[in-house]
């Protein structure tokens, strides 16, 4: 009797590729990403999974590759919650971005202290420029979330938690329709890959 391992490996083969998957939209066995963030704080090392994250890495290096981060600030600092940046300037004007991504929050990653998640609005399709980093383990942010979906951690600081921390123990206000905004801006001064 002949063995049907190959043509069944042939069929799961043709099959996949009629699914529409891209590369992208799949884990892969992507090597991390490195960025050196210079902020108004200090240095900040960051790692990004690129293999359990494709499309939110990918995202954020395009991003940090056309100098987008470069002068925006973060513009949302919650003690014991997380601090958030990467899409207004320090007058808080909102920067034009790319197209929104898929929310890829079923990767497996946790919202873990040190960690970055892409932001997003109440739409969970939504997130573009903005991230934030976990100043604590925010489980409830998690897959599923409180919506069927939470917020897609893509990366975490492998140095610099310090300078987060710092960030954290700043003095906020309200500034115009935005909550706890630094009274000084935290400026992303440059957010590079690591060649």
């Amino acid at each position: 009797m002949k063995s049907i391992a190959p043509t069944l490996a042939a069929f799961a083969l043709s099959f996949a590729g009629l699914t529409g998957t891209t590369p992208a939209q799949t884990v892969s066995d992507a090597k991390p990403v490195k960025i050196v963030m210079e902020t108004s704080k200090g240095t900040i090392e960051i790692e990004l999974d690129a293999a359990k994250a494709p499309i939110s890495a990918a995202n954020f290096v395009n991003y940090a590759k056309k100098g987008f981060y470069d002068g925006v600030i973060f513009h949302r600092v919650i003690p014991n919650f997380m601090v958030q940046g990467g899409g207004f300037t320090p007058d808080m004007q909102q920067k034009a971005t790319d197209g929104n991504i898929e929310n890829e929050a079923k990767n497996g990653l946790k919202n873990l202290r040190g960690t970055l998640a892409m932001a997003r609005t109440s739409v969970p399709h939504s997130a573009s420029s903005q991230f934030f980093i976990n100043l604590k383990d925010n489980s409830f942010l998690d897959y599923p979330g409180q919506d069927g979906w939470g917020y897609c951690v893509f990366g975490k600081v492998t140095k610099g938690m310090e300078v987060v921390d710092a960030m954290a123990a700043v003095a906020t206000a309200q500034k115009g329709q935005h909550g706890d905004v630094p009274v000084e801006p935290i400026i992303i001064k440059s957010a590079k890959v690591a060649e």
